[in-house]
């Protein structure tokens, strides 16, 4: 099953696992994220691989009125969602919400004063054409806020974190009817590159600073990327 397939088939119930899965604690994360972004009143942010818009709405709160947030995702079921969310809260927040790919923005080079992206980078199938994209939108001098879950160095963490994947995160998509959907989270950490090699990523493709942070005992991380001026 592609990912795409899978996202827009767990869209429904999308907001209420991310409670469950990280006990509420995902809310912390979100805002750390935006935090690390740097947005400010005014500004003109972008959130790739928006979901149910959660990082998106957050950011619009951060930039105001006169500001401007873009969500950006390929999953339209979870756009819609998204959507419904924005347009029951008042005032309405400004944010657009866009179907693309993150490999393939449609927004023009030094875009956006700052951005954010939500567990999205360890899904895209390139990594580093994802990072280079993201740099070629930000305007000089901008920030990029990236988190994401990861495999933690430390032994004992590392296999807390798959038992609890093995019982608690499967067997609750298994309520759901979603086993196959969020089994691939387990092989999608295996795969996913390391906080330091994402900072080497990162400087590859252009970015003047990238520093990753890990949180949660190293479970999850936020990845911090500023564009330089030159």
């Amino acid at each position: 099953m592609e990912v795409q397939q899978i996202f827009d088939r767990i869209a429904p119930v999308y907001d209420r696992l991310n409670d469950l899965l990280s006990l509420g604690q995902h809310r912390i994360w979100k805002q750390m994220t935006v935090k690390w972004s740097q947005a400010s009143l005014g500004d003109t942010c972008v959130d790739l691989c928006c979901g149910s818009g959660d990082l998106a709405l957050r950011l619009a709160r951060q930039v105001g009125a006169n500001g401007r947030v873009y969500g950006v995702d390929f999953s339209s079921q979870l756009l819609a969602i998204a959507q419904q969310r924005s347009q029951s809260q008042y005032p309405q927040p400004p944010i657009s919400w866009v179907e693309a790919d993150v490999l393939n923005l449609p927004f023009a080079n030094n875009h956006f004063d700052a951005a954010t992206m939500g567990y999205g980078l360890r899904n895209v199938i390139d990594i580093p054409c994802c990072l280079k994209e993201l740099h070629r939108v930000l305007k000089p001098g901008a920030k990029a806020a990236i988190l994401d879950f990861h495999r933690p160095e430390n032994p004992q963490f590392r296999a807390f974190q798959q038992w609890y994947l093995d019982n608690l995160v499967v067997p609750a998509a298994r309520h759901f009817n979603l086993t196959e959907e969020y089994a691939y989270i387990s092989p999608s950490l295996d795969r996913f590159p390391s906080g330091k090699a994402q900072v080497q990523l990162s400087q590859e493709v252009g970015f003047a600073t990238a520093t990753h942070y890990p949180i949660a005992n190293g479970m999850m991380g936020i990845l911090v990327l500023t564009k330089g001026w030159g």
